[in-house]
């Protein structure tokens, strides 16, 4: 066969390293276009007077219980409880949020009535009444906030008390603190309602 008459020979298709992968240019418009919202949170009038991690429990029945009258102690969730003031009308009030979702779990005025008690057999949590908000609406109940040692209880323990003696001060006034029956701190419970805590979500 002469050199004329020999057949072309084609080069095998390129593969593994050698093939060259096409890049896609298909461009995709989303269905729906989100606008971007400002989130807000009910603290931005706000100052933290103090921050500390702790977990959280309450006292009462659970949803199995309700109606029975059986109570106990239950977690409620871990976060940072921070004790806030407000910039306009210097009100102190306890805001804790669950770590992560944030979600509200202790929203209380800072109440000159309220005592903290020692929990039996431990010296680093402190237990309380007061009437909460971090439902959405006012409810007595039975908190109990564990730290991680007994010097951090400490340390909340005389913030706290602190806050409700510049509390009785700015309710009552100076000059006769307390004379009302604590009519002023109820009012300052029921205030509550007007900032409204919002919930939100962290990536």
């Amino acid at each position: 066969m002469s050199e004329e008459e020999k057949p072309t020979e084609t080069p095998a298709p390129a593969t593994g390293e050698d093939a060259k992968e096409e890049e896609s240019t298909a461009h995709f418009e989303p269905v729906v276009k989100l606008d971007e919202v400002e989130v807000k949170t009910g603290e931005e009038d706000e100052e933290t007077v103090f921050g500390v991690r702790a977990k959280l429990f309450i006292y009462g029945e659970t949803l199995l219980d309700v109606g029975t009258g059986k109570k106990t102690w239950r977690e409620r969730g871990i976060g940072e409880a921070r004790i806030l003031r407000h910039r306009e009308h210097q009100r102190l009030r306890l805001l804790m949020r669950q770590e992560k979702t944030m979600k509200v779990i202790a929203n209380h005025a800072i109440d000159p009535r309220i005592k903290l008690e020692p929990n039996v057999g431990s010296d680093r949590s402190w237990v309380w009444s007061a009437f909460d908000f971090a439902e959405g609406s006012l409810e007595e109940t039975v908190f109990a906030l564990r730290f991680a040692d007994s010097e951090i209880a400490g340390d909340f323990k005389k913030k706290f008390t602190e806050c409700q003696e510049e509390m009785e001060k700015l309710l009552a006034g100076e000059d006769k603190p307390g004379e009302d029956g604590g009519k002023a701190a109820d009012e300052a419970a029921e205030a509550l309602a007007g900032l409204s805590t919002k919930e939100e979500s962290k990536e």
